[in-house]
């Protein structure tokens, strides 16, 4: 790595997940318009989805942004555009990729602009092993709620107190679950339900990505430094108790904002898995201002039927108008069937669609309130656009981030697991027309306000951040 380059060349890899990959790509193209070059990395599997939901000639790229991709070791399912199980796909990395991970890098270094350093995804933990060996900076991107990976690390002292399983095949109790946590500093108020599902372990699975999880944990630690997609004045508490644990811990987002900055040469490459349906934005420009209830459940999310019957009734009793991102793997094993009467009732205040461009959708003025699963993407997004939003968590982090929204932040309303129709048309009442939905929204307005701040030039805290980072990734290996 001795060679004098004209540009630094950052390999950006994220886990194998649509929530994973989006903010990386933002990252990517971020260090783009600070004079990096890009080598980003998929697996083979996401990386042909994305030429069939983009086009074939979508990921072309520049010469200074390039795609390159390697095997995720499982066989190709049979469905080649199915959500991947993610603890298997990563599992499966985990054990496979390293070789192919430091190949990728040798055909790299042996072109003109050999890699510099590396921006790994946590869960990528065989990266670290491969910075190590071949003495490469690297940057840990953690993607969830910074309160998901404080979980993991307070782990131990959640067992110690028998808050969380202790044996493997064991699950909490429904009582335990509401039993207040005071062991993890800057989370008090929290109950067991809101940590993450996979410190709860409400399923097999879990138990090895528990492990998994608070093994990549400790490998992070020897890491250049670890960013957020959040911002300072959002979770100041979190980031200052994590940088006394961790290396230094940045907020350097939200990356939609600074995203805004980059060079129009890189803006056109996008990273959606599913084909976007744009005629929603024509939708909503004959919507009037704060009237529509915007409801995606994310990528990964999948509900009964009997739950998606109680979502459309409950949307269909608000009367507000709605417009709903279903995608054909919402419903757990089935196809997605709506009722006739339910289509034939909202006909003319809803609008239905498989995919959306969400940060469009949430910025449009005819939004005013959004039904979501708490995915930390999708929380940050609204956040940054002035959207409160009624949460509906499912897995993973999302319950802790749901907690945050609705606790901390004060933009957010939690709505039972179980969901019910009466409680869905209640809530979506109430945000889109009550007072404590006023509240929140203006609660949402001012956190869009200090997140603009933080991504103003030059001093704003996530401006300031990014450079810290900057340097640390340009820094000579030791």
């Amino acid at each position: 790595m001795g060679s004098i380059q004209n540009k630094p060349h950052a390999l950006c890899i994220p886990a194998p997940a649509q929530g994973h990959i989006n903010p990386m790509l933002k990252v990517a193209k971020i260090l783009h318009s600070k004079g990096f070059h890009i080598t980003f990395v998929n697996t083979e599997f996401n990386h042909q989805r994305l030429l069939r939901s983009q086009g074939s000639d979508a990921l072309d790229g520049l010469p200074s942004f390039c795609f390159e991709t390697i095997p995720d070791g499982l066989p190709p399912p049979e469905n080649p555009d199915e959500t991947q199980v993610f603890p298997f796909v990563w599992k499966s990395m985990d054990e496979t990729c390293l070789g192919p991970f430091k190949s990728l890098i040798t055909k790299l270094n042996a072109s003109s602009t050999p890699v510099t350093c590396i921006v790994a995804d946590l869960f990528m933990g065989f990266t670290h092993d491969a910075a190590r060996e071949l003495d490469i900076p690297e940057i840990v991107f953690w993607t969830s709620g910074v309160g998901a990976l404080i979980s993991v690390h307070e782990y131990p002292k959640l067992l110690e107190r028998g808050l969380v399983p202790r044996e493997e095949s064991s699950f909490l109790a429904k009582e335990d679950l509401d039993t207040m946590i005071d062991c993890v500093p800057t989370m008090s108020g929290m109950r067991v339900k809101d940590l993450p599902t996979f410190v709860r372990k409400t399923s097999p699975g879990d138990e090895y990505m528990l492990q998994a999880l608070c093994l990549q944990v400790e490998r992070a630690k020897r890491a250049s430094a670890i960013i957020f997609n959040t911002f300072y004045e959002l979770e100041s508490d979190l980031l200052d108790m994590l940088s006394s644990i961790f290396p230094p811990c940045y907020g350097v987002g939200p990356l939609k904002l600074l995203e805004k900055k980059i060079d129009e040469s890189v803006a056109c490459i996008k990273s959606n898995l599913w084909k976007e349906e744009n005629s929603c934005l024509q939708w909503l420009e004959s919507k009037q201002k704060s009237s529509v209830i915007f409801v995606n459940f994310g990528s990964s999310t999948v509900m009964s039927h009997e739950h998606l019957l109680e979502f459309c009734w409950g949307l269909s009793k608000s009367n507000s108008p709605f417009l709903w991102i279903i995608r054909p793997d919402l419903v757990d094993g089935k196809s997605v069937l709506l009722p006739p009467e339910f289509l034939a009732e909202t006909s003319d205040r809803g609008m239905l669609a498989s995919w959306c461009p969400q940060e469009q959708v949430l910025n449009h003025p005819s939004v005013g309130g959004f039904l979501t699963h708490s995915g930390w993407n999708s929380s940050i997004e609204s956040i940054s656009s002035g959207v409160p939003m009624i949460c509906w968590p499912f897995f993973a982090d999302q319950q802790t981030n749901c907690w945050s929204c609705c606790n901390k932040f004060g933009v957010g309303m939690e709505i039972a697991y179980d969901v019910k129709r009466d409680e869905v048309a209640k809530l979506v009442i109430e945000l889109m027309n009550g007072d404590k939905g006023k509240e929140m929204r203006k609660n949402a307005i001012d956190w869009k306000n200090k997140a603009e701040k933080a991504c103003a030039s030059p001093f704003g805290t996530s401006i300031v951040n990014l450079e810290k980072v900057i340097h640390l990734l340009q820094a000579s290996p030791n």
